[in-house]
């Protein structure tokens, strides 16, 4: 059982990030396992509040894959991705906005609200907070899938500035109106670089990033970006891991102090990273 004593000194370790990082920004894309599990779920949420009562500015970015598959399977649609990415034709960009946007995004507000927050949600087509264009790699057709081209983050730094908590759903507007479906790893990175974040935090469904998926023994702690991509060339980082890590990259090309990939399924492994010495994941490093 933990002593009076030992619950003092976890404050006392926490004491020189609080200070560090009170009115900073901090990205974190919400996603995998710990969107599922109850308890997982409400452990982030509660960890995220915490956050603001203390004096950091979360923006919350949470995606909705499962979801999103599962209500595809409803209407006898196979999903299919490429390079971690969901091939979305009009009718599954219709249903993953209506996940997305209608349900999951409304969801969380409402929980982190019941919390003792403060949150509003909104899309990325809220005051063209993200627009895309078509995202073709490779000249492979991937349907409405968008790939960032501007970023208006105004409304999230206002809603900050008046300590509200802005969750964010991963659908971006096109030029023309359309809507796009964006990778939600990609939109964390995107708006921890606009914001001049402080840290972008991605929780995962694994302890982190490892040599060997099997081996928890090879994780490691500190990764550079440029062995990063090493080990995509190698295909030792594939699928879901890689738009992890070209966020984490593109928010460090931009400034952003710190990236970290964080295993979403550990009990408050958000305060775990940011308020003790040890941290925890991955951390991605220029």
């Amino acid at each position: 059982m933990t002593s009076i004593t030992e619950k003092a000194g976890v404050l006392i370790e926490a004491l020189p990030y609080i200070r560090t990082f009170y009115g900073k920004t901090f990205v974190i894309k919400y996603g995998g396992h710990a969107m599922l599990d109850p308890e997982l779920r409400k452990a982030v949420i509660l960890d995220i509040v915490l956050l603001r009562y203390i004096g950091i500015r979360p923006v919350v970015v949470h995606g909705g894959g499962p979801e999103i598959s599962a209500m595809l399977r409803r209407v006898g649609k196979e999903s299919r991705f490429v390079n971690g990415l969901r091939v979305t034709d009009a009718e599954t960009m219709e249903i993953a906005q209506m996940v997305l946007v209608g349900k999951i995004n409304h969801d969380l507000v409402a929980e982190i609200n019941c919390q003792g927050g403060k949150a509003v949600g909104l899309s990325g087509k809220d005051g063209n907070l993200l627009v895309a264009e078509k995202y073709a790699p490779g000249g492979e057709d991937l349907g409405f899938v968008g790939e960032i081209r501007a970023v208006h983050p105004e409304l999230l730094v206002g809603l900050a500035d008046r300590g509200y908590i802005p969750v964010v759903a991963p659908v971006a507007v096109g030029l023309g109106g359309e809507s796009y479906n964006v990778n939600a790893d990609t939109v964390a990175g995107e708006l921890a670089a606009a914001m001049g974040a402080e840290k972008l935090i991605i929780l995962t469904d694994v302890e982190g990033i490892m040599l060997d998926p099997a081996d928890p023994s090879t994780l490691l702690s500190t990764l550079a970006v440029d062995r990063a991509y090493a080990l995509i060339g190698e295909g030792r980082i594939d699928g879901g891991m890689i738009p992890k890590v070209e966020a984490c990259a593109k928010a460090l090309k931009q400034g952003v102090a710190r990236t970290h990939i964080i295993d979403g399924r550990q009990l408050h492994s958000l305060l775990l990273e940011i308020f003790t010495d040890r941290g925890t994941g991955t951390m991605i490093v220029a």
